[in-house]
């Protein structure tokens, strides 16, 4: 059946304004002269910090994240850092594989590092941990260059705006009713005007308390706020097309993500093509040509990606590119602190998530942690790199590796 024309009705960031004065950030030109500075150590560590409270969504539950932290440094003393969340394992890959690919390379040999560690994970397989540990080296390699020159990063990269429109997510199914009306209405009051809730309650064997849920949602958030709904892969086809009309009749929904799995992209261009929401993936895409066979199969709406897995900024950055080369909007997966600044970057934008998890997370381990205005999030320009500085005393208490 012939695929319907993608629509766009993702919201795009400001462009950006003529450059303003910042204040130099710490090391500002140190080392770059000559661009001779080189990485000289890396050293990387696990956390595992526990939810608020029970969190899950159509085919997973879990009390806690945990967040691989990376930090480089330069022979000249500068320091950046990139993170990951990912299972501890990721550690291991850092220390013992990938550290050896970049100490010692120049800071703007950039490219040879991230090509050198892609080659060095071959025989482990590149897709999931091996993949995040690479997102995480690479993201940190970045700030160490923003760092080194007194930038921010979104400078560095080349911004095309200053701000990125987000959206509120969590609503997990784990939730009871008061406590998804509470979160979700809570965003819209602080001026979030899109909010995405988790579906597919029990492996989506329960479409009518996934359709309460979604109208108690819709009473929450009040008509004019954006609703956008993700069941994780919880849904057949058949089941995900039928489901949708109704979310889309009885709560007004405009946007499903995964309602079957991105691994079967065949299914996805089939509920796609039968449903007149905007359907998303990508979420679990670990390197471009992931991204490349997604949009060749015309199986999604809006194209996610997550710098965190899909091997870091440099990565991310190539699917942007992808889904701007094939005129499908593009979305940034949760981690806001990080997607900041290369959403800023990219050549279109529709959205970043504002992840309830990984918000809290990066509010509690990271000073500097970006905060919402107007329904939309925008780097620091007066921070150098990411902007962010770890909180090592309250780090340490979560541990684990």
């Amino acid at each position: 059946m012939p695929m319907r024309p993608a629509s766009d009705r993702g919201h795009v960031g400001r462009e950006a304004p003529p450059r303003s004065p910042h204040r130099a950030g710490p090391g500002r030109g140190r080392g770059s002269a000559g661009g001779q500075d080189r990485v000289r150590d890396l050293e990387a560590a696990a956390f595992t910090i526990p939810t608020d409270r029970p969190e899950a969504d159509g085919t997973l539950s879990w009390e806690a994240t945990t967040l691989v932290l990376v930090e480089v440094e330069s022979e000249a003393g500068v320091r950046g850092l990139g993170f990951t969340y990912c299972a501890p394992a990721a550690v291991g890959v850092i220390r013992e594989t990938l550290k050896a690919a970049v100490v010692g390379r120049r800071l703007e040999e950039h490219t040879a590092s991230w090509v050198a560690m892609v080659a060095a994970v071959r025989n482990m397989g590149r897709p999931g941990i091996a993949a995040c540990a690479i997102s995480a080296v690479d993201v940190a390699l970045w700030d160490l260059r923003a760092r080194a020159e007194g930038r921010p990063l979104f400078e560095l990269l080349g911004p095309g705006r200053r701000a990125v429109p987000i959206y509120g997510s969590g609503g997990f199914t784990s939730y009871d009713e008061r406590e998804l009306a509470e979160q979700l209405g809570g965003w819209v009051e602080r001026g979030i005007g899109r909010v995405k809730m988790k579906i597919g309650v029990d492996r989506g064997s329960r479409p009518d308390l996934d359709l309460r849920r979604a109208r108690i949602a819709r009473r929450a958030i009040g008509p004019e706020a954006q609703l956008f709904v993700d069941a994780n892969g919880a849904y057949t086809a058949t089941q995900a097309v039928a489901l949708a009309a109704r979310l889309q009749d009885e709560a007004g929904i405009v946007y499903f993500e995964e309602p079957v799995s991105s691994d079967h992209r065949e299914q996805l261009a089939f509920v796609r093509g039968r449903t007149s929401v905007d359907v998303a993936a990508g979420e679990y895409g670990y390197d471009p040509w992931y991204f490349r066979d997604l949009l060749r199969a015309e199986a999604v709406d809006v194209l996610q990606a997550d710098a965190s897995r899909c091997l870091g900024i440099t990565g991310w950055l190539q699917a942007a590119d992808l889904a701007h080369a094939f005129g499908v909007p593009f979305s940034a997966h949760t981690a806001p602190s990080l997607h900041v600044h290369a959403a800023c970057a990219a050549k279109q934008i529709s959205h970043l998530e504002y992840f309830h998890t990984h918000v809290r997370i990066e509010r509690m381990v990271f000073e500097g942690a970006v905060e919402p205005r107007g329904g939309e999030l925008a780097p620091d320009p007066g921070r150098p790199g990411l902007g962010l500085e770890p909180k090592r005393a309250d780090l340490e208490a979560y541990r684990v590796a």
